[in-house]
């Protein structure tokens, strides 16, 4: 069984391994989750997973990616990531999907909690910024109920098939509530 390294209540995080790719990739391709990803319209291939994986694992200082594991059963429900990490800057893009299978069950929510506890406490990050599509009105959620606040929209900025030109929102939290007016 493999090591967590954030418990919670419902999930942990735990390193994301190369035996996991198939299922996250699955994920990944899937359209429902898909939509609301960087280039929706794109197909992943399961090299390009493969390659994607080694790139992180070879870019450990820029990046830290979790998987995200029922507590019990330490079943594979989600992936959330912290990407281009800057460690002068004290900032961090935050990133997450759940598996559809695993969806409204607070999972999302819950690992993005442990993920920004890990930024903060262990990486000694002072901010955290994520992008999100506004149809994607879960995922907002999952930042709100988290302490993110809006820092901005880009207007039509991203094409979502489907929904055509939807805005992108950025969301921010900072460390103990530095920078909040």
């Amino acid at each position: 069984m493999r090591p967590a390294v954030m418990e919670g209540q419902r999930v942990s995080l735990a390193v994301l391994l190369r035996d996991d790719l198939p299922v996250v990739w699955r994920w990944y391709n899937d359209r429902r989750v898909r939509v609301y990803l960087s280039r929706p319209y794109d197909v992943l291939f399961y090299e390009d997973e493969v390659e994607w994986y080694e790139r992180i694992r070879r870019e450990r200082e820029r990046h830290r990616i979790f998987a995200v594991l029922t507590r019990e059963q330490r079943r594979l429900v989600g992936v959330v990531g912290l990407h281009d990490i800057e460690p002068i800057s004290g900032t961090a893009e935050i990133g997450y999907f759940i598996g559809p299978e695993y969806w409204n069950r607070g999972y999302g929510t819950e690992a993005v909690s442990l993920a920004v506890e890990y930024a903060f406490t262990w990486l000694n990050l002072r901010k955290l910024f994520a992008r999100v599509y506004e149809p994607n009105r879960p995922s907002i959620r999952v930042l709100e109920e988290n302490g993110f606040r809006p820092a901005g929209r880009l207007r039509r900025h991203q094409y979502v098939p489907g929904r055509g030109f939807v805005d992108l929102l950025l969301y921010e939290r900072f460390r103990d509530g530095e920078g909040v007016v």
